[in-house]
């Protein structure tokens, strides 16, 4: 089973669903909408002047954002369209950050620079089998005294069913799950129909990887909301801070680790 050539096809179907979408909102994006969320911009505080190294970036809003915010932004996603699509929306706003094309396992092939930052976030890991080496590849990238950033949805919302009504999924890494999918988050009624393949890491496999290659865990962080209305059943709390309906304030939605090296 080929899983990166089977989650490209799937995510170059995605993108060109998710660019017109709403929940993109591609317009405000190009009026200057910054797409980074306060979790994100508080734990890494001014990027101006810094080198980020952006992982699975998807078609580069935050990475333009990073840009927009004076770094010097560097995103990777595994999709074609998707970087086709960035480039496309960075030469559009004037931003000047890069995009590369490329499995995250593959970037030292084509990539041979080091940063201030590396960042990844919100739905990135789950489509990567093997925790330690993406933590070698984070420390490979990292400057002596760079700082790695990860937020991300929590293993305890993959153990669910897509309607939260049951466990349906390992909360350890187990067997890859290989799945038939219709719609997509930001449209459930999208037509598109693909096979995926992903995996669930918990959080002690997450820092035990980044541990392992030497980096320093600084700060972990846990957070009952997502500030993305991209599960079913939910019900917007407070502005901007979506929770499960009927399951709000009791399950953790994100976790944050920052690690230096």
């Amino acid at each position: 089973m080929n899983y990166i050539e089977i989650n490209k096809n799937l995510w170059n179907k995605k993108t060109e669903i998710h660019y017109e979408s709403d929940f993109y909102d591609v317009e405000s994006f190009k009026k200057g909408k910054n797409s980074l969320n306060p979790i994100e911009l508080q734990l890494l505080g001014d990027v101006e002047g810094k080198k980020i190294l952006h992982l699975q970036c998807h078609f580069g809003q935050d990475t333009i954002s990073f840009a927009r915010l004076g770094a010097k932004a560097t995103g990777v996603d595994l999709s074609d369209k998707a970087i086709e699509k960035a480039q496309q929306l960075n030469d559009e706003v004037g931003a000047d950050a890069t995009f590369i094309q490329s499995d995250i396992y593959q970037l030292p092939e084509v990539l041979d620079e080091q940063f201030d930052i590396v960042f990844t976030s919100y739905g990135t890991i789950g489509w990567l089998p093997d925790m330690d080496r993406w933590a070698q590849l984070i420390n490979r990238f990292l400057k002596p005294g760079g700082q790695f950033l990860i937020v991300e949805f929590h293993p305890v919302i993959w153990m669910f069913s897509y309607d939260f009504t049951k466990v349906e999924f390992n909360y350890l890494k187990s067997e890859p799950i290989v799945e038939e999918l219709e719609g997509t988050y930001t449209n459930n009624n999208a037509d598109i129909k693909e096979q995926s393949v992903s995996w669930n890491h918990g959080l002690g496999e997450v820092m035990n990887a980044l541990i392992k290659t030497g980096l320093s865990i600084a700060d972990v962080q846990e957070y009952d909301y997502s500030p993305y209305d991209c599960f079913q059943n939910t019900v917007e709390t407070d502005k901007g801070k979506y929770q499960i309906k009927g399951l709000e304030g009791k399950l953790p939605m994100l976790y944050s680790i920052l690690a230096s090296k």
